[in-house]
């Protein structure tokens, strides 16, 4: 009995290391967003996830068709705002590839709102302007991951609570 449960526990976790889709994509960062608009999806994540106050960062943009193919040649300018206020643009330039990586160091902390421009896409009549929500790190980023990191440690102690004690007594018992 007791190795029928082993066995079967074991076959369970094997199973769960088994890739079942083909295709698999890491997960977004906490500080993501994406949209969709004439027929263009925008991607904007920071790096790291939570930046820091007068620490440098980036800021990550991925732009995509309606097919999630990567558009080869587009112009993209920015614009950030905090408190209805606009405190920083940068000028539209030209990118290749799909990929745009930029530097910023952010100077405020709180919500920012970051509108990205997209200009003269195919099919586009006019500027296609994304909006989003992007945040630099707070006290709850923090209390965040330490709530996540407990709750590990907990299940942790739990699973070997119930699990290991079983072993040792069938180990040591004569």
């Amino acid at each position: 009995m007791k190795n029928l449960r082993s066995g079967i526990l074991m076959g369970f976790l094997l199973l769960l290391i088994i890739p079942i889709f083909s295709e698999a994509n890491g997960h977004s960062f906490f500080n993501s967003a994406e949209s969709t608009l004439g027929g263009y999806r925008v991607q904007v994540a920071t790096l790291p996830e939570f930046p820091q106050i007068g620490e440098p960062s980036q800021i990550l943009f991925r732009v995509t068709d309606a097919d999630f193919e990567e558009v080869d040649n587009f112009t993209l300018g920015v614009r950030i705002f905090f408190n209805g206020q606009q405190i920083e643009a940068i000028p539209p330039k030209s990118y290749q590839g799909g990929h745009v990586d930029m530097d910023f160091v952010w100077k405020n902390s709180g919500n920012h709102i970051v509108r990205v421009d997209l200009y003269d896409m195919k099919d586009a009549k006019e500027i296609l302007t994304y909006t989003f929500n992007m945040g630099t790190q707070s006290p709850f980023g923090y209390i965040f991951f330490i709530a996540i990191t407990v709750g590990a440690v907990g299940m942790t102690v739990v699973i070997a609570y119930v699990y290991f004690p079983k072993k040792l007594k069938s180990k040591f018992s004569f």
